[in-house]
């Protein structure tokens, strides 16, 4: 099992990266719910270099590992679309992201965001604002700032169902 130890209470990060701006998100399994433990949202300054885009998302994830130290961490997967230059840079951002949290010493979980979007909502094409207001609901908060901070909640969410159910099926004896 990649991300042992499920049924210790554990704070788990979910990032959601972008080329202009990147959330992050982290929920504590308190052994009986998700908890709300802090969100935020970088915006990479659109007159920067890709290099220096690159290096300050990178600074920042590393920024967030070392204040909050997450035991499990999650990214969101790309999504396919039809601008290639696009899908590239956001390419980039995930790497950048990816490559810090490798450095912090954890493993990654990447989920696709129709796996997120089913997890949190239900449905796997939900809207955004579904998302958002589901996390809300979830995580018992009134609001969540900023939809790439509720994108990564979502994924860190999604990524703590994802270990429940890995840890009951391990639990389940066979016939």
């Amino acid at each position: 099992m990649p991300f042992p130890g499920f049924e210790r209470r554990m704070l788990i990060l979910g990032i959601d990266p972008g080329s202009s701006s990147t959330g992050f998100g982290l929920v504590r399994n308190d052994g009986r719910n998700l908890v709300h433990v802090h969100h935020a949202q970088v915006s990479l300054a659109a007159k920067k270099t890709t290099s220096q885009k690159l290096a300050r998302l990178y600074a920042a994830t590393m920024e967030i590992l070392r204040e909050f130290q997450p035991e499990q961490a999650a990214v969101e997967g790309i999504f396919y679309g039809h601008n290639v230059k696009s899908m590239i840079v956001l390419g980039q951002a995930r790497g950048a992201a990816m490559v810090a949290v490798a450095n912090y010493g954890l493993e990654i979980a990447e989920y696709p965001p129709s796996v997120v979007k089913q997890a949190v909502v239900g449905y796997g094409k939900a809207t955004k604002e579904q998302v958002q207001q589901m996390v809300a609901v979830v995580l018992n908060q009134r609001k969540i700032a900023g939809e790439h901070a509720a994108d990564a909640l979502a994924v860190a969410i999604c990524h703590h169902h994802h270990q429940q159910l890995r840890h009951w099926e391990a639990k389940v004896k066979p016939l």
